[in-house]
């Protein structure tokens, strides 16, 4: 397995915790539909919440959050709408990123809710 995919399911197993540690449930993981993925699929309540999960191992060319640019964005909404179809929800919906820093065995999680769409 790649350094980068290693580094990048560490992450989201680390965001799943920390969102489970903030009473989010999860339902689903890597969820792919066409193009598009979402890391992980929670529950807030009732708001079913996508959440982008980005890993890295610096802040040298930016924090983690800096890399979901607008054409993620738009795929990760996209996947969004196929997952909504797909499960007939009709409920409320947020957009998160889950930001994970690798620094020296030292680990970073920032939640940024409502962060697109």
């Amino acid at each position: 397995m790649a350094i980068q995919q290693e580094r990048g399911e560490k992450g989201e197993q680390l965001a799943a915790t920390y969102l489970k540690e903030n009473r989010f449930e999860i339902v689903h993981r890597n969820y792919r539909a066409g193009k598009s993925e979402i890391d992980l699929i929670c529950k807030e309540g009732k708001t079913l919440v996508f959440v982008e999960v980005k890993t890295r191992t610096s802040t040298k060319y930016g924090h983690p959050e800096d890399f979901v640019n607008s054409a993620k964005a738009t795929k990760v909404i996209e996947g969004a709408e196929a997952y909504m179809v797909e499960h007939k929800w009709e409920g409320a919906v947020r957009f998160d990123i889950v930001s994970v820093l690798l620094d020296n065995n030292q680990v970073e999680i920032r939640h940024f809710k409502d962060a697109f769409y």
